[in-house]
Parts: C-alpha cells; structure tokens; sequence
C-alpha cells in the first residue's frame, strides 16, 4: 500500500462556481475522479487522463473526466493540489488564457 501523504485538494472560488452550476450526475463524477486521481498522485499523467500541460499555460496539469476539464496546479512541498476551473468540453478548444 502506498505510504505517501495524501495531497489536500483546494477548490478555487471559480471552480467551485462552475462546478455548482453542473447537473448532480456530473457534479458527483467530477468530485469523485478529483477525489480518486488527484489526492494521491496528481502528476502521475497519462493519455487519457492527466496531462502536464505545456509552459507557459495558465495551469500546470488538466483531467479529463467525461465531457469536462479539470484545471489544476500541484504544489509538492505543501502537498497540495489547487483545482483552478471545471470546464465542459463541448466543441471548443483548450482556452489558452485562464477563463
């Protein structure tokens, strides 16, 4: 089992609005693959998943999770991850500036 702390997840205030506006089914699959992936290995990326954004971006990390976009940064020292913006997928591109 693994012996690593647990990082503590910090919503933005933006995050939080944007993901109170979503339907309860998508709320609830969202707070739960953040809660699932990113408490114990944020950065641990992947294809389909977690992917470490190219710099300079306004975030360091995105996860997808169905038809929606979890911004977010990781900070190692604090053993934090910093949600900053859940944004549905839709047809529009990655937004390059922070929304």
């Amino acid at each position: 089992m693994d012996q690593r702390m647990a990082f503590q997840l910090l919503y933005s205030n933006a995050a939080r609005a944007e993901i109170k506006v979503l339907r309860a089914f998508d709320r609830q699959r969202i707070v739960s693959t953040v809660e699932s992936l990113l408490r114990h290995q944020p950065t641990n990326t992947s294809r389909s998943r977690i992917k470490q954004m190219t710099q300079p971006f306004w975030s360091q990390y995105r996860l997808r999770v169905d038809d929606f976009r979890v911004y977010f940064d990781v900070d190692e020292v604090h053993q934090t991850v910093h949600i900053l913006h859940v944004i549905a997928k839709a047809t529009d591109s990655t937004p390059e500036n922070e929304p």
